[in-house]
């Protein structure tokens, strides 16, 4: 093999590996920004973990918005079986109410409580979340129709 044939050799070699390394460094990224969807059954038989940052999807439970000091809000989310207790410091989304499909942003906290960083309310009459949907239907509070 003369020097001609090795450079080429080398060249294709090295575009090989700088290539699986960004393919690698992609995924890698992908995995790190992916946020899991959970229900509040999930969260009570201990499928998630303490800091891992995930979305809480269910109902607000009824009577359980109390507002604290300032922009601090507190209430639970439920999917009809188990209720998680969250605590927010934001402004709420104006659909934001009791008995309404809510998704959170966050992670649990060692007190068993979900403090989020983010709230999402359905934004009219008819929609919801399809992963909030189907937790209702497993635990039999889904109404056809709406909640």
């Amino acid at each position: 093999m003369n020097a001609k044939k090795k450079r080429r050799l080398m060249f294709a070699a090295a575009l090989v590996a700088a290539g699986g390394a960004l393919a690698a460094g992609i995924v890698w990224q992908l995995g790190q920004n992916t946020m899991y969807f959970r229900s509040p059954s999930d969260v009570a038989s201990g499928q998630v973990r303490q800091g891992v940052a995930f979305r809480l999807g269910g109902l607000v439970a009824d009577g359980s918005v109390h507002h604290g000091t300032g922009a601090d809000v507190h209430f639970a989310v439920t999917d009809g079986k188990s209720d998680v207790p969250v605590d927010y410091h934001g402004v709420l989304p104006a659909l934001f109410r009791e008995g309404q499909g809510v998704v959170a942003l966050g992670a649990m906290q060692p007190g068993g409580t979900f403090v989020a960083t983010e709230v999402l309310a359905k934004h009219d009459e008819k929609y919801m979340p399809p992963e909030v949907v189907d937790s209702l239907k497993r635990s039999g509070r889904w109404k056809e129709g709406g909640t």
